[in-house]
């Protein structure tokens, strides 16, 4: 059974980083596309990083520049480095990951908490 585990997250002060990772763990044969979602509280989840199996990355522009996501295919581990981070980085964040196993299925994770302070 395959399993995503989202660490890293908690309280920081407006201006601050945070370094988020999510390993998968299960019989994986591959994964594809990974990438962070967030909701904030009240909202809708948003996708804001994504990252192929080869390295190519897209962001959302509202963290564009202040987030940089990255992969180690060896370890099955997604990161997200958040510097500058501003209050209305207050969200869940979610990892997500096209994993091959018998076939291809999206999973999700359970989500970790980041609260940025003012």
């Amino acid at each position: 059974q395959v399993q995503l585990v989202e660490s890293g997250g908690g309280l920081v002060q407006a201006g601050g980083s945070l370094r988020l990772s999510c390993a998968a763990s299960g019989s994986i044969f591959s994964i594809d596309t990974m990438a962070w979602y967030r909701q904030a509280p009240g909202k809708q989840r948003e996708l804001i990083a994504s990252i192929a199996q080869g390295g190519g990355t897209n962001y959302a522009d509202s963290v564009k520049g202040r987030f940089t996501v990255s992969r180690d295919n060896a370890k099955n581990t997604l990161y997200l480095q958040m510097n500058s981070l501003k209050p209305e980085d207050t969200a869940v964040y979610y990892c997500n990951a096209l994993i091959f196993t018998i076939r291809a299925m999206n999973y999700w994770g359970k989500g970790t908490l980041v609260t940025v302070s003012s």
